[in-house]
């Protein structure tokens, strides 16, 4: 595709699905062209360099997170929404949580995103830093939750890529800990349950469980 009808929009949106696949030690400008049917050249032209194209791309993921109307759900519920909204965007995406460790994202989808969060809060009866806290808590929560899925992913890729087998190596690496595991009580207790899941694996519902109990715990901090 050559320079003049290669857009900014279709690099952005390749790069995200190349992205996704291949996470971000994958993303160069000569496998992005590829896809593009394009010169890398060409690419460099439109987003001038990789970190500016990373700093693209995570702007526009943010936009996938639907903001709720605070005023007709009320605080609590559409903390929720967000919240959900972000651990559902992030899974989707786990690349820009390893990318979080290397670069400093802004753009005009994340400060919208940031606007609504802290109307959110402050609807909640939070102001000034309060709110700020509020909503730095809830994300660094977010964050959290999501970095079990970013690093299995990013693993999963280099074992693919090096050959070997990521499904059983999770599963030796599973059983290795399961059995040191039985060493403690009340670890062995739920590794030999009747129906066990998987040792040091997330119990279902762990994320909803734990946005609640935040929430609950700021709603008690609210000014009265």
């Amino acid at each position: 595709m050559p320079r003049d009808t290669l857009t900014k929009e279709q690099i952005v949106e390749t790069a995200i699905e190349l992205l996704d696949e291949e996470g971000l030690d994958g993303l160069n400008m000569r496998n992005l062209g590829k896809r593009l049917g394009s010169a890398a050249t060409a690419v460099y032209w439109h987003v001038q360099s990789k970190d500016n194209l990373i700093l693209l791309v995570g702007d526009r993921v943010w936009d996938e997170i639907a903001l709720p109307d605070v005023d007709a759900v009320g605080w609590r519920a559409a903390a929720t929404e967000l919240a959900t909204g972000l651990h559902d965007m992030l899974s989707r995406h786990p690349w820009l949580v390893q990318a979080f460790g290397s670069h400093l994202f802004y753009g005009v989808s994340k400060a919208r995103y940031d606007e609504c969060s802290l109307a959110v809060y402050e609807k909640g009866g939070f102001t000034g830093a309060h709110a700020d806290r509020a909503a730095g808590a809830v994300f660094t929560f977010v964050l959290g939750c999501v970095l079990g899925v970013a690093a299995q992913a990013s693993l999963t890729r280099r074992l693919a890529r090096d050959g070997g087998d990521a499904t059983a190596a999770f599963q030796e690496t599973l059983d290795k800990a399961a059995e040191i595991a039985k060493q403690f009580p009340r670890l062995r207790s739920r590794v030999e349950a009747p129906s066990p899941t998987d040792y040091a694996t997330a119990p279902v519902q762990t994320f909803e469980f734990g946005l609640e109990a935040l929430l609950n715990g700021l709603e008690s901090q609210r000014p009265t």
